[in-house]
């Protein structure tokens, strides 16, 4: 098959896959509605592919108005709908409608996936591994630098093995708690509190506790629980202000950088919690660019291109720092499929920085077409 994935008689075929079995599955519909509509359909043939809750793959309509957020009703994909399957055939992959109910009926090849899926079993190198498999082109980070980034304790590790700077954790297991939680709740006092008790593999600060003291450790880490049996505990850096910056690679596989942006909590919201991020949004104020002294910000910029570099991220990547009040700059974590609405953080820093919503689209489908399948 042609690198760019086209024979010169049709147009690059684009499967946008999302929703999946992660708690961030309305999200991640809410993604895909965005992407659908600003993919530029005289450029691409574009198929939507859904992944139900219990990880079924269907064919969806693509009716980007079926996606969008609604605090009454979240979008979901619907796991009625017609089972489709990725085929490997002799020169690429085809998309076969396997359902039982229909005789197998192939929709044609597939030059490139824009797998649109937040949290575990989509960004966590899953899905990127079965793409490898099959040998098609994918938008984003590979299996590696998708795990990696996913597992926040092991990408602390390797950010900290980077000379980057991170806030002091300990991971707890839910093993590690049922034997003794009392050797949890030591570790948990030696690091002093106030504490954030996160799943180590989650998003969208879904399941994440501020604990003011040790009275609410127990509460937090059954909560966090609730969402992974793997949970970090972090010292919450009072005082500094959450600021973003996106990473973008260019068409000759350089990194660059957007202008950061700050997220300021309002109303009754203690931090960046789900309801915050996403639901009306009194809850926030998010400053692009964000208010940084020159040498700031152009140190937050290179730090982002080494987070990028160190977890070998590729395409596009959030990367998220606390600024304490004293200017000094700490890694809270990367994200290599950050919220990609028109609304999100990180189209938003672009745009700030002269790259609009569908240039950017665009530039991670000629770079997912550009790039060689298997190792790189």
């Amino acid at each position: 098959m042609p690198v760019n994935g086209t024979d010169g008689t049709r147009k690059p075929r684009v499967a946008v896959v999302f929703g999946g079995r992660s708690s961030e599955h309305a999200i991640s519909c809410v993604t895909a509605g965005s992407v659908l509509a600003a993919i530029d359909q005289e450029r691409y043939d574009v198929v939507a592919i859904g992944i139900a809750r219990d990880g079924r793959w269907v064919l969806e309509s693509g009716d980007t108005e079926q996606l969008r957020l609604d605090s009454a009703e979240l979008p979901s994909v619907d796991g009625d709908r017609a089972a489709i399957a990725l085929a490997r055939v002799a020169g690429g992959t085809d998309l076969v409608v396997s359902d039982a109910s229909r005789p197998p009926e192939t929709l044609g090849e597939v030059d490139v996936v824009f797998p649109v899926l937040h949290g575990p079993w989509g960004e966590d190198g899953t899905i990127q591994g079965m793409l490898e498999m099959a040998g098609v082109r994918y938008v984003g980070a590979g299996v590696l630098a998708s795990a990696v980034s996913m597992d926040k304790a092991y990408m602390k590790l390797v950010l900290a093995a980077a000379g980057l700077p991170v806030m002091p954790s300990v991971t707890v297991t839910a093993r590690a708690w049922a034997a003794d939680p009392d050797d949890v709740r030591r570790q948990a006092d030696e690091l002093g509190y106030p504490l954030f008790i996160k799943p180590a593999r989650g998003g969208s600060s879904i399941g994440i506790s501020k604990v003011h003291d040790a009275s609410e450790l127990d509460g937090g880490i059954e909560e966090a629980l609730l969402h992974d049996p793997k949970v970090l505990v972090e010292v919450s850096a009072e005082g500094a202000r959450e600021v973003e910056c996106g990473v973008l690679q260019a068409l000759d596989g350089t990194a660059e950088t957007s202008v950061p942006a700050e997220i300021r909590i309002t109303g009754e919201h203690e931090f960046y919690d789900f309801e915050a991020k996403y639901l009306p949004q009194e809850a926030t104020a998010l400053v692009v660019p964000a208010d940084l002294p020159d040498d700031v910000a152009a140190q937050l910029r290179a730090l982002s291109v080494r987070a990028f570099e160190a977890v070998g991220c590729e395409g596009l990547a959030r990367v998220d720092f606390f600024v304490r009040p004293d200017g000094s700059l700490v890694l809270n974590e990367i994200n290599t499929m950050p919220g990609f609405t028109p609304l999100s953080m990180y189209p938003q820093m672009w745009a700030a920085t002269g790259v609009d919503y569908p240039t950017l689209v665009d530039r991670l489908l000629q770079l997912a077409l550009a790039r060689d399948t298997g190792l790189r």
